[in-house]
């Protein structure tokens, strides 16, 4: 991810449309590139294959060419010519439940809440905070952002903005969709969710916008009405938390009835979803907060108290654990972080000001949302549940806070943090030991059972998301981290069998550091393989091709299998990122470096043998100290020559 450094004033920046299309790079740049990526993921024999297939396909007059052609000439007829293949390969052909799988979530400090009014104060001021960011998207009135870093003070697309509070991700049997609906003209409203009850808040009455007082008031009316059984309406938002293709058949059946289908019709036009949730009464551990973000503790908590179709839904617990959880595929976390860090700045500011009210008895009551559900739907909420129940206990989350140094003491060695961390995951890989058997059974003998793991020894494909925001309708492109130079920095680190001096393991970090930061300036550049080779498949699917031997090749399906799933997301409140890994063996890990630490949420599945979230933490902290010791080693020998 490319972080934001500043941003300009609005009069300042440049209409997106002005911004330059994403390029198509080189077909043979990008097919080298290839090679050089898998060399060392894949066997000798393998990777003479997939020579042989890559050097058929870009041969002169080939498939490749033809197709390159092609690609090019939708360059110049469209605005974006990756962007509607690529959202379809990410997101909407993904037939995977949303929590978890796909929808990551930012997780505040835990808040100190008296009692229950004080978290309807929070949430009062959220909601107010979101209405005002809201307005500023529409007034088109936001501060630009701009590139920090390689070609700082590029001016960024601004287009994800507008689809914060206007999207929604509408189940299908083969294919979601991402639906935009037209808000800017009012207010709107909000869902909120209480007790797997949903209310709609509007956020204006008559001209009149509300204030603390009034939604704080109705907060209190929601959370009193889901107190009497009288009305309580089924658990429906746990549909949302079964797998798209299971809900999209669940929601022909509810739509059916105009009642559930003005329901859904309301949920979609929400600006957001906030969700009181009842305490859980687990340990507040940065851990826990984590998980309970992602799939809310599974249905016997508050997974059902959610709509993850919805981009945004805001989580606001009465024990104090609070966050935002996202639905991912109208925009990118950089996106979502400067959201909430306004809604957080908001809520704080709030804090200081006298509150105003009047009568919560000149306001309108908010609305429940009624379902009338039948046996074919009742019976898909209880698979759901059983579903989302054990996509949660199979989840295994590590939040680590590194705490010995943060970014400057790296700056201070003239290295990239951002290409130091990737370095330091491909480190904590290769050493990684894999889950021993009996690990949680007696997960107390940790020492012993460290030792009897078998380490990984090998790298693996990995992702790392690279910004294209400095194009028009840019999204994200993969920078590959598994490099050669990763590999033999990792080898030189660890393996004992042939010591290699400091100085040599000092080479092997500098020209790791510097493999990184050139394959990231061709990703954020527009010249990342990912995204062409993508357009190609497709391309070749449009134009009713036989499948080239290059997709079809095992090696192609390797270097897709993403065993690390990684991504830096800084921030500047007191919060951070999490997800689930993206492949049943891997993991999700995303990092947020700060001056002084770099805090990291490791995510993995327990059902794995060859993962384990905590094991992974510990050789990465581990690594993280010794490359430190290292270049403080060298930089102490460098003085001392001096």
């Amino acid at each position: 991810m490319m972080p934001v450094l500043k941003r300009e004033a609005a009069e300042d920046r440049s209409d997106c449309s002005m911004l330059p299309k994403v390029p198509v790079p080189d077909l043979q740049l990008t097919l080298d590139a290839y090679l050089r990526c898998v060399q060392h993921l894949v066997s000798e024999t393998q990777l003479r294959r997939t020579k042989a297939v890559v050097e058929t396909f870009g041969k002169p007059g080939g498939v490749g060419e033809k197709l390159q052609k092609q690609l090019l000439e939708k360059r110049e007829k469209t605005e974006n010519w990756v962007y509607d293949i690529w959202l379809e390969d990410m997101y909407l052909k993904n037939r995977l439940a949303l929590p978890v799988n796909s929808s990551p979530a930012l997780v505040f400090l835990k808040q100190s809440f008296r009692d229950i009014k004080d978290s309807f104060v929070f949430a009062a001021r959220l909601i107010l905070g979101v209405s005002q960011y809201k307005t500023m998207v529409d007034g088109e009135t936001l501060l630009a952002d701009v590139a920090r870093g390689q070609k700082a003070d590029t001016p960024l697309c601004m287009d994800q903005y507008k689809r914060l509070f206007s999207s929604y991700r509408r189940a299908g049997p083969e294919l979601d969709s991402l639906i935009t609906v037209d808000g800017s003209s009012d207010s709107g409203h909000v869902i909120v969710a209480c007790k797997n009850q949903f209310f709609m808040l509007n956020l204006t009455e008559g001209s009149c916008r509300l204030n603390e007082a009034d939604v704080q008031a109705q907060l209190q009316w929601i959370y009193e009405q889901t107190l009497s059984a009288g009305q309580k309406q089924p658990a429906v938002g746990l549909l949302t938390s079964d797998g798209r293709t299971d809900w999209a058949a669940a929601r022909d059946q509810l739509l059916k009835d105009p009642v559930n289908r003005e329901s859904v019709e309301l949920m979609e036009r929400c600006v957001c979803v906030v969700c009181l949730d009842d305490p859980t009464g687990l340990e507040p551990s940065d851990a826990n907060r984590a998980v309970l973000m992602l799939h809310g503790g599974g249905p016997d908590k508050n997974g059902a108290n959610r709509w993850y179709d919805k981009p945004l839904q805001f989580v606001v617990g009465a024990d104090g654990v609070c966050g935002v959880v996202c639905e991912h595929s109208p925009f990118e976390g950089i996106v979502l972080v400067q959201c909430t860090e306004h809604v957080l700045k908001h809520i704080r500011s709030s804090s200081c000001k006298p509150s105003s009210g009047r009568s919560t008895s000149e306001l309108p009551h908010p609305r429940r949302l009624m379902w009338k559900c039948s046996a074919r739907i009742q019976s898909a909420l209880a698979s759901a549940a059983d579903h989302l129940r054990r996509l949660g206990r199979n989840l295994d989350m590590s939040v680590f806070t590194f705490a010995a140094h943060g970014k400057e003491l790296i700056k201070h060695q003239k290295m990239s943090p951002d290409a130091y961390i990737q370095l330091a995951l491909q480190l904590a890989f290769y050493r990684c030991r894999r889950r021993h058997p009996f690990y949680t059974l007696f997960a107390g003998l940790y020492v012993i059972l460290f030792h009897l793991c078998r380490c990984h020894r090998r790298p693996v494909s990995t992702y790392e998301s690279a910004s294209l925001r400095r194009f028009r309708q840019g999204r994200v492109d993969n920078i590959r981290s598994a490099t050669p130079e990763a590999l033999a920095f990792a080898k030189a680190m660890t393996d004992g069998r042939t010591p290699t001096q400091d100085t040599e393991k000092m080479e092997k970090l500098r020209a790791a550091i510097e493999a990184q930061t050139q394959i990231t300036a061709l990703a954020v550049a527009g010249m990342g393989i990912d995204n062409h080779l993508l357009g190609l498949r497709e391309t070749a699917k449009e134009m009713k091709m036989e499948t080239p031997d290059i997709f079809s090749d095992e090696t192609y399906h390797i270097c897709n299998h993403f065993i690390l799933s990684t991504s830096q997301v800084p921030t500047t409140e007191e919060m951070f990122c999490c997800y689930g890994p993206v492949v049943p063996n891997g993991y999700g890990v995303c990092y947020n470096p700060q001056p002084d630490r770099i805090l990291f949420c490791v995510s993995s599945f327990r059902e794995s043998k060859e993962t384990c979230s905590g094991l992974f933490v510990r050789a990465l902290d581990e690594g993280l100290q010794d490359m430190m010791r290292l270049c403080r080693k060298h930089t102490d020998h460098s003085n001392r020559a001096k």
